[in-house]
């Protein structure tokens, strides 16, 4: 349904125009590099976050995530980007694109404590005719279910979301971030942006805010639809890295090398994707996302058994890594009590400085409660301290005298490693992530 007039008509103008003020909440992974975009097309961008140092760090020109150079942010401030930390400047912008962590608890439920917080932050402020959406991914039914009842009970001028024709309020939209850190392949801009709106106008509003900047994007019937796309898109991940992880697991016992058998799978041009393996998974979305949806489809009275077991599989990951350190240690005839292990990379993938449910710390911690003395080097980490499910407080320790471990242990093949150098100078190296390909040696183990 096209818009024909009203403060919709005038949001669409503003930002057909570039005039609209854009207000980003949650200046991480997802969010700065969101606002970064919208200021190259010379929108005014304010970037919203509880953390007062990263507000510090983009207000002074400094970049905390490797991947983005201080250049960009000092070229956004030249176009009008801020970053503040007071959310009563909400109703001074037009669109609202929430981009907060959406993590597991302890027990492998969804907490939604970030986008419940937001919303009450932000509630409020909100005007007629502004534009909220949410980017955080989470299970279907989030938008409309928690976060737009939210909006209309905390808003103190008793505004509602907008869900038909005529209706006066603000608008509701859900947009999935498709963010792949360390992936220079595409450029953010060719990702296509799939959208889902309350009512037809909120889609209409937000497709054109994303065709701003990015080069296509999808409409889905629903928030709910757009929601449930982005879990299909991880968890069809999940579920074939869980497949090649029992898959390595087996071709371990078996003697055969499971990169070696992918390399020449994937040379079929048609009906196979090649997916590998490793020491367990990280990230925001591949390790979180089969839970958010298996924890939604029980109040559908449905068992998700395939999606839940491929979470298993992945979740088992790091006790496997121990497993087969304990082993390789025995076979030198040392106990994995009191051996020095050096963990090679704590970051959840290659040549990134993102910790967010790493294995490596999974793995540090399985093995300091076996008596284990854990070291670790990451070029991305001088220290990695505590977080909401780990406590740590190691240093990383530089990589010139290799021969003092009984183990290095590789979980993250950062580009930046000379791994013919830390084969040769190491008694033993345990290789999660074939880093060590090409290179023969006795004292390397792949598993």
């Amino acid at each position: 349904m096209p818009i024909v007039a009203g403060n919709a008509r005038q949001l669409k103008e503003k930002i057909e125009l570039r005039t609209a003020h854009i207000g980003i909440v949650g200046m991480g992974y997802v969010g700065l590099p969101l606002a970064l975009l919208f200021s190259e097309e010379n929108f005014r961008v304010t970037g919203f976050d509880i953390d007062p140092k990263k507000v510090e760090a983009l207000n002074q020109g400094r970049s905390y995530i490797v991947r983005i150079p201080a250049t960009e942010i000092q070229g956004a401030q030249q176009k009008r980007f801020r970053a503040t930390s007071r959310y009563s400047k909400i109703g001074e912008v037009d669109v609202v694109i929430i981009c907060v962590p959406t993590p597991l608890n302890q027990f492998h439920e969804p907490d939604l404590s970030f986008i419940r917080d937001t919303a009450k932050a932000i509630a409020s402020e909100l005007r007629e005719g502004q534009l909220v959406i949410l980017e955080s991914t989470t299970y279907p039914g989030t938008t409309e279910e928690l976060l737009i009842p939210i909006l209309e009970r905390e808003n103190r001028f008793g505004l509602k979301a907008v869900r038909e024709a005529g209706a006066v309020g603000f608008y509701v939209a859900f947009s999935p971030e498709r963010e792949d850190p360390g992936n220079d392949s595409v450029a953010r801009r060719d990702i296509p942006k799939i959208v889902g709106g309350a009512d037809p106008i909120a889609l209409e509003l937000a497709s054109v805010v994303y065709a701003s900047i990015f080069n296509q994007t999808v409409s889905v019937s629903s928030p709910a639809a757009a929601e449930m796309t982005k879990l299909l898109e991880n968890i069809y991940r999940c579920v074939n890295i869980a497949l090649v992880n029992e898959l390595k697991q087996l071709c371990h016992r078996m003697g055969i090398d499971i990169f070696e058998v992918i390399d020449a799978a994937k040379t079929k041009p048609f009906g196979f994707q090649a997916f590998y393996p490793g020491p367990g998974l990280g990230g925001h979305c591949i390790p979180i996302d089969p839970f958010y949806l298996s924890w939604k489809a029980k109040q559908f009275d449905f068992h998700t058994k395939f999606i839940e077991l491929a979470g298993e599989v992945n979740l088992a990951m790091p006790y496997y890594v121990v497993e087969q350190t304990t082993e390789a240690l025995n076979n030198q005839c040392k106990a994995l009590k009191g051996a020095k292990v050096l963990i090679l990379g704590v970051a959840y993938k290659k040549d990134i400085d993102d910790l967010r449910e790493s294995p490596s710390l999974t793995i540090i911690e399985l093995l300091r409660q076996r008596g284990a003395l854990v070291s670790y080097n990451d070029p991305f980490f001088p220290y990695v301290g505590h977080g909401r499910h780990y406590d740590l407080n190691l240093h990383c320790v530089p990589l010139d005298d290799l021969a003092q471990f009984d183990c290095v242990l590789i979980v993250t093949d950062h580009s930046d490693y000379d791994y013919a150098r830390i084969v040769q100078e190491s008694s033993l190296v345990i290789d999660t992530r074939n880093a060590t390909k090409g290179i023969v040696s006795a004292n390397i183990l792949r598993c």
